[in-house]
């Protein structure tokens, strides 16, 4: 089963989540938060593998608590269809970013693609939205330190942010499709992150790959 917090300050919305989440046979709603600060409480207490987050919420927004939570996936659900607020979830380790008009099985397949550890939002629209932010210098911080990666790994995590799979980063560098997959759990492991999304995101606001690059 995966366990699933639902955090949005608007009780109807939780329980039509809710709803879609408990006909789904594999998903258990283990709380439900009000707020922001709820939220990263609820999770810390109750260890869920996902967090539906909304993003405008009372006493502490989606953004801020998706930075705080640990632990446990979280996939941003918002009515606002704005790159501002993808950007910002996605740099404070949201590891998807959905409308909350998406449709029920897509809401569901979203939840356990995240649940299993893969990114939601593809590398393709993380990096149309880091050229675009960092490119102008708007938003941009300093990015981690790529000393402890190999020469292989900084070769790898710069085609992974260039947004080609592992099938395709394992043909240009002539290597299987599994050493390349290990490569890429190296990455995450030595520079702390959690997904592919913010392996791309490491690798603009590092420098590594620069906004414009082929």
């Amino acid at each position: 089963m995966i366990r699933v917090l639902l955090a949005d300050d608007q009780a109807l919305v939780r329980t039509g989540f809710r709803m879609i989440l408990e006909n789904a046979g594999d998903m258990e709603v283990v709380g439900e938060a009000g707020d922001g600060a709820e939220a990263v409480a609820m999770a810390e207490a109750l260890s869920p593998d996902v967090v539906l987050m909304d993003i405008r919420m009372p006493v502490l927004d989606g953004v801020e608590a998706t930075r705080r939570v640990t632990g446990a996936k979280v996939l941003v659900l918002t009515t606002f269809d704005l790159d501002e607020y993808v950007y910002a979830s996605l740099r404070a380790g949201a590891s998807g970013f959905l409308l909350k008009d998406t449709l029920a099985p897509d809401l569901l397949s979203a939840i356990r693609v995240v649940a299993r550890g893969d990114a939601v939002v593809a590398p393709s629209v993380t990096r149309r939205l880091l050229e675009k932010h960092i490119g102008t210098g708007e938003g941009a911080t300093a990015g981690p330190d790529l000393g402890s990666l190999t020469d292989r790994e900084r070769e790898v995590l710069g085609l992974l942010a260039r947004g080609l799979s592992n099938a395709e980063i394992a043909g240009r560098l002539f290597l299987s499709e599994g050493t390349v997959k290990t490569h890429v759990s190296r990455v995450l492991a030595k520079l702390g992150l959690r997904d592919r999304v913010q392996a791309v995101i490491a690798a603009y606001e590092s420098g590594l790959v620069r906004a414009g690059s082929g």
